[in-house]
């Protein structure tokens, strides 16, 4: 109905008789809407904008002092994401973590966690805002844990056709 009326409005038509009781509500709204409040509300915040003009740079990083499980995790983790780096988090906050993924313009922080040896989770955080998800895993299987002989993995960029 608010549709309605603003389009009668806009177009300087008479306003049918059963959308006259919305009219002062409307027009009080339309009186106040400017270029920078109209703008505001049909823009979409979009963390993910930028994703069509360049592609994502991922920083693949463990929790401190790593046992050679997760560390194993971590390198099969770069072959399996494209445009990742990895490197050893040594005495790093999670702040300077951060503040290096900022100034080497990087998309991604991908931060593994382990207990006790085992991998169990993954910190995905989008830069520079967010949004972050944090992923539990359990029963990693690692590919030299895999019997028998196992190929190696290609390291071509995925295909990925989505239909818009």
């Amino acid at each position: 109905r608010r549709i309605a009326v603003k389009k009668s409005l806009d177009k300087d038509k008479p306003l049918p008789t059963e959308l006259r009781k919305e009219r002062d509500a409307v027009m009080h709204e339309h009186e106040l809407a400017d270029n920078h409040t109209i703008a505001a509300r049909t823009k979409i915040d979009d963390e993910y904008e930028e994703a069509k003009y360049r592609d994502p740079k991922l920083l693949i990083t463990t929790s401190r002092n790593p046992s050679s499980r997760l560390t194993q995790f971590q390198k099969e983790l770069k072959i399996i994401m494209p445009n990742s780096i990895r490197i050893n988090r040594g005495g790093y906050v999670l702040k300077d973590l951060v503040k290096i993924c900022q100034t080497n313009s990087f998309t991604d922080l991908v931060l593994l966690h382990e207990t006790r040896g085992e991998p169990d989770g993954l910190i995905v955080s989008h830069l520079p805002y967010g949004p972050t998800a944090y992923f539990g895993l359990s029963n990693v299987v690692l590919r030299h844990d895999l019997k028998g002989k196992v190929d190696p993995v290609s390291e071509a960029y995925p295909h990925l056709i989505f239909n818009e």
